[in-house]
This record gives structure tokens, C-alpha cells and sequence, in this order.
């Protein structure tokens, strides 16, 4: 959105005539200046919802429906419920605000049909473009001291999640500061939806993957970052383009990413056998998740203090530092035997999956996402999505012979029944469904499964046999090349989807002749960026609670723009 936009934008929402009790009509009496009870509802209401910047915008959006005395009174009762009760019924709570959030207009992106382009880029293009993403990144991290990413709020939300969701969060988080927040946005994004300040909170985009908002961007630190700038960063030294000061510095920071996700980011979690292991976290102890001042007593304030670690950071870090070739002990834990524990199974550990935001699919056999730390924290309840799994699959094919997986029948079993919930995901279609995803986008999913199946197709013939006897991975490489081709690159992208595209395609094995529209949009983009590098920062990966968080960055942008590049790169010289 430009200048003219924005300042109407603006305008519209400070004019707009009332209709009905606003946000702060309906709060500020309960949540401001109350004593006991709960204090850190009204502190995230003052800093996340009543704050100076979004005030003046939503002070004159009303909701006709609360005009009704009895439905505001219910509601007003709900946050006093959640406010002073000790241990609120959230179900009870919820349920007023779920009552209004079932008619919000909020949708996923459907891009129109585009025209294909006649032909594509010269190499001589892509090279350079690999040079400049290439050099991005490591200016980034010679300027940083790291690579950043960034965290920004979406307070319109998401679009799955309705007043059905909402109560399955409520009830199933446990973290009180989060029950909170997820409460106080929900309440929000009602009224959002319905003011004129919507077309500056969440303007349009070209693509599916959503662009992120500069001036609310939260730069961090994290392993599950730094595992993937690891990967970009060894594509690059495999093409040959880099210069012999660039290769040196590309391995400087490979090297000091993998020592942070290895070192910096584990911690010892109990196992389900009463064994200690070592996993990585995603968000290490201060000060290295490298959060300014500002942003770090906001995200304090807003009750993100607690963080636990995950399977997904934990897999892609021994990934990228199996890929990186590091000897480092903790590679030598055979994670399956942990991920077993976590691995839900029909009808005796399925309620392990507190919040099932995406219950249309069928759990069994996939691992879910949270992991209990030492203390038995488990703030945000956990959740299965179905991209995790497949980076447990992918870990578990490089290090096949490290964890004598099939030598180990209780590894295998956990293998096929992890390829089982994939294949029961993609024959029922429900990979292209967003829903289907916590905290990815199908795109992404169709990437990552590239990435896997990569994976699986490096290892001896023999043992695809014995992890895959039902040939299930040539059905998914079937389904998904079907959606990238069919769906994904014959509708508008925008850069960062162009470069899902094309990683997919490319580890699959696609005809180099249908790379060509991810390539054009992606060598046609560059310099999109500015002064923050040559791409805009994209959706990368998203949180659906408290509200829609989004992560990505211009230095991911470029990352996975290299990855692209260099995977369609050696492709099509292999074709000609």
C-alpha cells in the first residue's frame, strides 16, 4: 500500500461514523485500572490492544450486534470471568466472543490465473541472482554478527480460525498469559474486520505467501533459522560461483550457526523412557535470541516469556548440521526414539493434541509439535502439523546408518507409521487445504516435501524398499507436482512462492520446462526489496494463536531464493 492509500486508509477509520458499543467501550471499564485479581489481562489489553497507535484507529468502529444490552452484558461478564477467576471456566468465557467471530470476512488468498511466460531466464541471470542472495546473507551476517529473522502481528488473524477454534484454544493452551492474549485478539479482529482501519492492518497482496509489514517487524535470533541460512549458505558453495573470500566467509557463518543450534540452543528434556535428552530449542535464553530492549519487555508484557522446545527446530537443526558435516555428539541421539513418545496413536494418546485446530485430519502416527522442558511446561498445549513430520522423516534419511533405524524395529515401526500419516494426509487431498496446517502454508509443505524426498532417494535402493515397501513416496511426489503444476505456478506468485514453487519442482525431479515460471517471477522480482535487500520479506511460517504471527524476513526471502536457484541451477544443466 502506498502513501496516498495509507493516509485514506487512515482518514477512513478516524472518521468513520459509530455504530454500536467500539472495542474500548466494551473494555476499558473492565480492564483498565482494576484491582486483584488477574493482572496481566489488563496489562496485555494496554499494551497489545488500548496502546496510543491503535486507539485512534478502531475508537469509532462499533458492532450493531452488542447494541443489544443482554449480549453486551454476557460478554462484558465473560472478561470479568476471565479477569478474576481464579481458574476460569474458558469454554464459558470464550463463548460470547465465538458468537461474533463466525461472520468475520477473513479468506485466504485465491490468486487469479496467470499468463505463462514464453521463455526462461538465461543462465546467466540466475547466476547473478544466486551472487546477490548469496551475498545478502553473508553481508547480513557480517554486519549482525547473524542472520536475522522477524516476528510481525497480524491482528486481522487468521482465516481458520472462527469461534469453533477459539474455544479449542482456550481450552487447550495452559498458559494463562496465553489463554489471555488469545482472548483479548480474538475480541479485537472482530471489530477489525469491520473498520475502515482493515485496509492498512491487512491490505492485499500478490501471491499466497503474505508479505510482512515493515514497521512491526521484531527481529530475532533463532535455531530453526539459522539451520536453513545454514543450508542456503552450503547450496552455495556447491554451485562453484562463490569467490574464494566468499566461500571462506559462507563457512565462518556455517560454522557458527551450527555450533548455535547444536550448543547455545539444547537443552536436557526428559524422554518418555525416563531418559535425558538433549533437543533444541527455538528460542534460546537471553540474550541470544538478540531481541532489542523495546521489543523484549513487550514480548514480556504480552506473555511470551515461557518458551519450550520443539521437534520441528530440533530435527532441522540435526539436519543442517548433519548436511554441514559435524561430528558433534548430540548427532548421535537417535531422535526417533524420542519423537516415539510424542507420536500419537488412535484411541491411547490421541488427547496428547490439546489444541486440534486442524481436526478434519487423521492424526495417527504423526508427532506433534511441543516438547516438555525439565520444569514440565507446556504453555501452548501442542498441535500436529503435518510439514513437521516430514522434516523428522528427512533428518531421519541422512542419519539412517548413524541411528541403525533399520536394524532397530521400534525405529522403523516409527518411520512407516509417520510415512502412513502422510499418505493418509495427501490421498485424502487435505495437504492443499491451509486449514491442514498449523503453521505452514501447502506451498511450504510441497517444498519440504521435496526436501524429504530428496532425502529418501539418495539412500541405497535396498533400504527405499525396506522404509517404503508400499511405494508411498512416488504417490505423494505425484500429488504434490500435481498441485505445484496444476495450481501453485499457473496463478499469480509473488517471489517468495515462486521459490517454493521451484524447490519443489526441482527436488522432485519435474521437467525442467515447467520451471520456468517460478524462474521468470523470481529473476523479474529482484530488487523488489530496497534498501533491506533484493527481495520483500514474505511468510515464511506463522503462528495461528494468540493471533496470526508471521515470520519471515528479507534475508529468508534470499535464502530460499538461493536454495531455489540452486537446485533448478544443476537440474537443468543435467537436462541439456
Amino acid at each position: 500500500m502506498g502513501l496516498h492509500g495509507i493516509a485514506g486508509a487512515v482518514c477512513r477509520a478516524l472518521t468513520a461514523k459509530k455504530d454500536g458499543p467500539s472495542l474500548y467501550d466494551v473494555c476499558d471499564g473492565v480492564l483498565l485500572g482494576y484491582r486483584g485479581g488477574n493482572a496481566h489481562l489488563g496489562q496485555f489489553y494496554r499494551t497489545a490492544l488500548g496502546n496510543p497507535a491503535l486507539r485512534p484507529l478502531l475508537r469509532r468502529t462499533g458492532l450493531p450486534a452488542l447494541k443489544d444490552a443482554d449480549r453486551l452484558a454476557r460478554l462484558r461478564a465473560a472478561l470479568i470471568s476471565a479477569r478474576d477467576e481464579t481458574t476460569p471456566d474458558w469454554a464459558a468465557v470464550g463463548a460470547p466472543i465465538a458468537e461474533l467471530m463466525d461472520d468475520i470476512d477473513v479468506r485466504h488468498p485465491q490468486p487469479p490465473p496467470a499468463t505463462a511466460p514464453v521463455r526462461a531466464p538465461a543462465m546467466a541471470e540466475i547466476d547473478q541472482t544466486i551472487r546477490t542472495t548469496a551475498a545478502h546473507l553473508l553481508r547480513s551476517f557480517a554486519t549482525n554478527g547473524f542472520i536475522p529473522t522477524y516476528a510481525a502481528f497480524n491482528l486481522l488473524g487468521d482465516a481458520d480460525m472462527r469461534g469453533r477454534e477459539l474455544l479449542m484454544a482456550l481450552t487447550g493452551l495452559n498458559a494463562r498469559a496465553y489463554k489471555n492474549s488469545t482472548l483479548l485478539f480474538s475480541l479485537a479482529r472482530i471489530f477489525i474486520a469491520r473498520s475502515p482501519a482493515r485496509a492498512l492492518i491487512n491490505p492485499p497482496w500478490r501471491g499466497i505467501a503474505e508479505p510482512m509489514w515493515e514497521p512491526v517487524q521484531i527481529r530475532h535470533r533463532s535455531a530453526y533459522y539459522d539451520a536453513f541460512f545454514t543450508e542456503a549458505l552450503l547450496s552455495f558453495a556447491e554451485t562453484g560461483l562463490a569467490s574464494v573470500d566468499e566461500a571462506a566467509a559462507a563457512q565462518r557463518a556455517i560454522s557458527d550457526m551450527v555450533a548455535f543450534c547444536l550448543r547455545t540452543s539444547a537443552e536436557e528434556v526428559p524422554s518418555h523412557d525416563g531418559s535425558i535428552v538433549k533437543v533444541i530449542t527455538a528460542l534460546a535464553p537471553g540474550p541470544h535470541p538478540r531481541f532489542s530492549r523495546f521489543f523484549a519487555q513487550i514480548r514480556q508484557n504480552l506473555g511470551f516469556g515461557i518458551y519450550v522446545p520443539d521437534c520441528d527446530t530440533t530435527a532441522c537443526a540435526f539436519s543442517a548440521a548433519t548436511q554441514a558435516g559435524s561430528d558433534d555428539p548430540i548427532l548421535d541421539q537417535p531422535l526417533l526414539d524420542f519423537y516415539r513418545g510424542y507420536q500419537v496413536r488412535s484411541g491411547a494418546n490421541e488427547p496428547v493434541v490439546t489444541v486440534p485446530l486442524n481436526d478434519h485430519v487423521d492424526y495417527d502416527g504423526g508427532v506433534v509439535t511441543w516438547i516438555d522442558n525439565l520444569n514440565g511446561d507446556r504453555p501452548y498445549g501442542n498441535d500436529l502439523d503435518p510439514t513437521l513430520n516430514l522434516d523428522i522423516l528427512e533428518v531421519t534419511f541422512r542419519n539412517l546408518k548413524r541411528w541403525k533405524v533399520i536394524e532397530t524395529p521400534q525405529r522403523l515401526e516409527t518411520v512407516h507409521r509417520i510415512i502412513a500419516f502422510q499418505m493418509n494426509l495427501v490421498e485424502s487431498g487435505a495437504f492443499r487445504n491451509p486449514r491442514s496446517h498449523i503453521y505452514y502454508l501447502p506451498e511450504l509443505y510441497s517444498a519440504y516435501f521435496g526436501r524429504c524426498y530428496a532425502a529418501f532417494v539418495a539412500l541405497p535402493l535396498a533400504a527405499q524398499r525396506i522404509i517404503d515397501p508400499g511405494n508411498v513416496f512416488a504417490l505423494i511426489r505425484s500429488r504434490v507436482l500435481g498441485y505445484v503444476t496444476g495450481e501453485l505456478i499457473t496463478h499469480e506468485m509473488n517471489a517468495f512462492d515462486a521459490a517454493l514453487a521451484l524447490m519443489a519442482l526441482a527436488h522432485l525431479n519435474a521437467d525442467a520446462a515447467t520451471f520456468t515460471p517460478a524462474l521468470h517471477c523470481i529473476v523479474h522480482s529482484i530488487g523488489e526489496g530496497g534498501r533491506n535487500g533484493p527481495y520483500n520479506a514474505y511468510e515464511w511460517n506463522k503462528m495461528k494463536t494468540p493471533t496470526r504471527i508471521l515470520v519471515g524476513g528479507p534475508e529468508v526471502t534470499s535464502a530460499f531464493v538461493l536454495m531455489a536457484l540452486t537446485l533448478a541451477r544443476r537440474r537443468m544443466a543435467s537436462s541439456e
